[in-house]
């Protein structure tokens, strides 16, 4: 199993930034990817950025948003900045695991911290 703790959401103004953190601990032998999806009420949970052997983000966060990795730390970082109210939603941390060498991958998903963008 693989726990993942996330940190760093909050409330913000419009054009503040924010920077969110997920740690993954347990039965780690690779991770394959670590991104960030989010999730607004009433809509589906989408991916904002995701980071294998690079960097790839969806079109309204390139630009305010990067996704950065600590592979010694299992540490996954999404600074957002100049951030707008329709960031508001629940972030997740999601990361794609193997526990052995000969191993499928496996998803995790962190808990969810909540980002609100208001003034």
């Amino acid at each position: 199993q693989v726990q993942l703790v996330e940190s760093g959401g909050g409330l913000v103004q419009p054009g503040g930034s924010l920077r969110l953190s997920c740690a993954a601990s347990g039965s780690i032998f690779s991770i394959n990817a670590m991104g960030w999806y989010r999730q607004a009420p009433g809509k589906e949970r989408e991916l904002v950025a995701v980071m294998t052997s690079g960097a790839n983000y969806r079109d309204s966060v390139k630009g305010r948003f990067t996704i950065s990795r600590d592979n010694a730390k299992n540490t996954v970082y999404l600074q957002m900045n100049n951030l707008k109210p329709e960031d508001t939603a629940a972030y997740y941390c999601n990361v794609k695991v193997q526990h052995f060498a000969v191993d499928l991958e496996h998803d995790y998903w962190g808990q969810g911290t909540q980002v609100t963008v208001s003034s």
